[in-house]
């Protein structure tokens, strides 16, 4: 098997991590191309004694280490908050959000996770226990629900208020979502892709970035679909069937961009 076949189908999961991790499709989408080019371009940056997918990701941990990528050649966002996340984006302390993001979203294990940063098994340990220190410090805020499935959103409520954080509503359709929406403005929304209606979650987002900027996590159960760079995408995606510890690390991302934006502000 050749390396564009061995690494083919982790791209897209490669794509969700580093949306996850610089706030926005444009940007994350940046660092994958640089590293795809990096790999076209000297193919012996790929270490082939390791699992092909941890090979991948270690190439772009060490692409995000060394270089920048220019963030001011990237088409116009689509939305403040994108335009936000990638002011902030120099501002991050990266590394113990990175083992957070590979263990709790990408599912990586420990081992693997150490691999992929060039730490030491204890050194990925510390990381992980600083990236759930800082967590614990975040700013509680109120979430919006978007979610046509009753026992999956009651699921979803409950891992949202277990964080802390309150909930100002749900909703199972795209008139329902923007009411609540308009009725109580809320600090976070988490999104199905698909609703009730049978219109489309990210259409009723969209309608709501319209009037305000607000941060967003796309529930999805197939996040490849949603992955491939060729048109507006979410940054933050949750797959079904999830984990508290992956809602757990999404929520965090976008606080951690919320609190960068008010910052600036």
């Amino acid at each position: 098997m050749n390396l564009a076949e061995l690494i083919a189908p982790h791209i897209p999961y490669l794509r969700r991590f580093a949306r996850s991790l610089t706030g926005s499709q444009s940007s994350g989408d940046a660092y994958v191309s640089a590293t795809l080019e990096a790999l076209v371009a000297d193919r012996s940056i790929f270490p082939t004694d390791l699992d092909p997918k941890v090979a991948l990701y270690k190439v772009f941990s060490q692409l995000w280490k060394s270089v920048d990528i220019n963030l001011a050649d990237l088409p116009p966002a689509a939305h403040a908050w994108e335009e936000q996340a990638r002011r902030s984006l120099r501002a991050i302390a990266p590394l113990p959000r990175q083992a957070f993001l590979l263990m709790a979203v990408e599912r990586f294990s420990n081992d693997e996770g150490a691999e992929i940063l060039g730490v030491s098994d204890v050194e990925f340990a510390h990381l992980i226990e600083t990236a759930s220190t800082e967590m614990a410090r975040q700013v509680a805020t109120s979430v919006l629900i978007i979610e046509d499935e009753p026992l999956i959103a009651m699921d979803i409520e409950q891992m949202v208020e277990s964080l802390g954080h309150s909930v100002t509503g749900v909703a199972r359709t795209h008139k329902e979502a923007i009411e609540l929406f308009n009725q109580r403005r809320p600090g976070l929304v988490l999104a199905d892709i698909q609703l009730a209606d049978g219109s489309s979650g990210i259409d009723a987002v969209n309608d709501m970035l319209r009037s305000a900027s607000v941060p967003v996590i796309f529930i999805t159960a197939f996040p490849e679909r949603l992955l491939t760079g060729e048109r507006p995408e979410p940054a933050f995606l949750v797959t079904k069937p999830f984990q508290p510890d992956m809602v757990k690390a999404l929520v965090s991302q976008v606080l951690f961009f919320s609190e960068q934006m008010e910052q600036a502000a």
